[in-house]
């Protein structure tokens, strides 16, 4: 396995467990009232478990395991993988400030959600220009002929 692909599964991790964490608090509140402000998690848990943890492990997982394009084992140009890893965090740590940020002040920054979600596109197609040439149909062999 790749060492990017370990890189984006074990971050995957650590935001399945921020989001699980984050929503086991919205489920306590829930159930016993403690702060009002803690609804503002819920965006934070989406963004977190869906993008974060999800979306993330998917690109990990799909680096690793689509076809090479050569022989020498190339997976491509991985700089374009290494900017889909940055700019997926990038966009889940923007948005988890944002709901941070309107737990403690009320201010609702609704531009660091377009900033997430611009970050999330730029991350989207950077994975995409990688694996594009790596997704190959299914291509059956010639068969030897009998005279061989």
């Amino acid at each position: 396995m790749p060492r990017l692909s370990q890189l984006m599964i074990r971050t995957a991790l650590l935001w399945l467990a921020f989001g699980y964490t984050a929503g086991g608090l919205l489920l306590a509140n829930k159930g016993v009232p403690l702060l009002a402000s803690l609804w503002a998690l819920r965006d934070l848990h989406i963004h977190v478990l869906l993008v974060g943890w999800t979306a993330q492990l998917a690109c990990g997982v799909a680096f690793w395991i689509l076809p090479r394009l050569d022989a020498q084992g190339s997976r491509g140009d991985e700089r374009l993988v290494w900017g889909c890893f940055m700019l997926l965090n990038g966009g889940v740590v923007v948005a988890v400030l944002r709901s941070l940020i309107w737990m403690v002040s009320r201010n609702d920054l609704v531009w660091l959600n377009v900033i997430a979600g611009v970050l999330y596109l730029a991350a989207t197609l950077a994975f995409a220009r990688n694996a594009w040439p790596r997704i190959a149909p299914f291509r059956t062999l010639p068969r030897p002929s009998r005279e061989q």
